[in-house]
């Protein structure tokens, strides 16, 4: 599987001394090769979506929501629920978003993040236990649709859209379902669906892809655009946080030895260790300034209900 990237041209001398840079471990904005650009997050962007988030890493700007309805499993699997990912590269981002280069680069954006979130056919590496969003075997569950949307693009776009999606993930809370008692295998039950109580979506196995991309002799994490446009090969390696690889994607022409990959992958659990401790703590951050937001709107609201009572 491939992930595309936007090319961005470079003189000759802006190739030797972005390369130049990369080997004396100094990167043209000042950053280390193992060193991410500034994050932010923010949650609840969306108040129609059961979660939502929005992530900017430098210059790379993605939105992620998610939204719950309820379905019937599949009878291949009638013991999990479903989730589907959806990515879109707007044009206003990236002039080359518009037209077949933007719809290819959002379905390989989609089918790498699919892959990291549900592992391989089998299952295994899932970082989202499908069996969770089962609510009666064979009969009701969560069908979870998943959107990312691509604002701005300066590099990295697989990883911003993975701690986008992590954080809307994070953000979403399923309501409580009660199921109608037994009724015929050809009826549907009936369901209520509870406006009070709601179940935090459980996220402990949702990995961070980190991305190494090889420029010259060694490879960065979090590369821009112009260091994209250098590049001969990447890997995108999916963690969680008990440092299991949920899934590998590759791009490039260039191939690489079996012990540089291995290298690799071991940095990249070096660094998604840090890179989801620092995301966890924005995320916790980004929560707790929404729910600030909520407790003052409510204050807001009683307020205004108490001055327009008349005795």
């Amino acid at each position: 599987m491939s992930v595309c990237v936007v090319m961005v041209a470079c003189s000759v001398g802006e190739q030797h001394f972005l390369k130049g840079g990369i080997a004396q471990e100094l990167r043209t904005d000042g950053r280390k090769r193992l060193t991410y650009r500034h994050t932010y997050v923010k949650t609840g962007v969306i108040p129609q979506a059961n979660g939502s988030a929005r992530v900017r890493i430098g210059g790379t700007d993605v939105i992620a929501s998610v939204k719950a309805e309820i379905g019937r499993p599949s009878s291949l699997q009638p013991d999990k629920g479903k989730v589907a990912v959806f990515i879109d590269c707007s044009p206003t981002a990236e002039p080359t978003f518009g037209g077949r280069g933007g719809e290819e680069l959002s379905s390989d954006l989609a089918l790498a993040l699919q892959t990291c979130l549900l592992g391989g056919k089998s299952g295994a590496g899932a970082g989202i236990n499908l069996s969770s969003l089962l609510i009666k075997e064979g009969r009701v569950c969560w069908d979870l649709y998943i959107d990312g949307l691509v604002i701005s693009s300066d590099g990295n776009l697989l990883d911003a859209l993975s701690a986008a999606i992590k954080a809307a993930l994070t953000n979403t809370a399923l309501p409580k379902v009660q199921v109608s008692a037994e009724v015929a295998d050809d009826e549907q039950p009936e369901i209520d669906i509870s406006d009070e109580e709601y179940q935090q979506f459980d996220t402990s196995s949702v990995p961070v892809v980190v991305t190494l991309t090889k420029v010259g002799e060694h490879y960065i994490v979090d590369a821009t655009e112009e260091e994209e446009s250098q590049m001969s090969s990447a890997v995108s390696i999916s963690v969680n946080r008990t440092g299991h690889i949920c899934g590998l994607t590759k791009r490039g022409g260039f191939g690489l030895d079996p012990s540089v990959i291995l290298d690799m992958i071991s940095v990249a659990k070096h660094v998604s260790e840090s890179l989801m401790n620092k995301l966890d703590s924005k995320i916790s951050a980004a929560e707790a300034c929404e729910d600030d937001g909520k407790e003052h709107n409510k204050l807001h609201e009683r307020i205004v209900i108490s001055f327009g009572r008349r005795d």
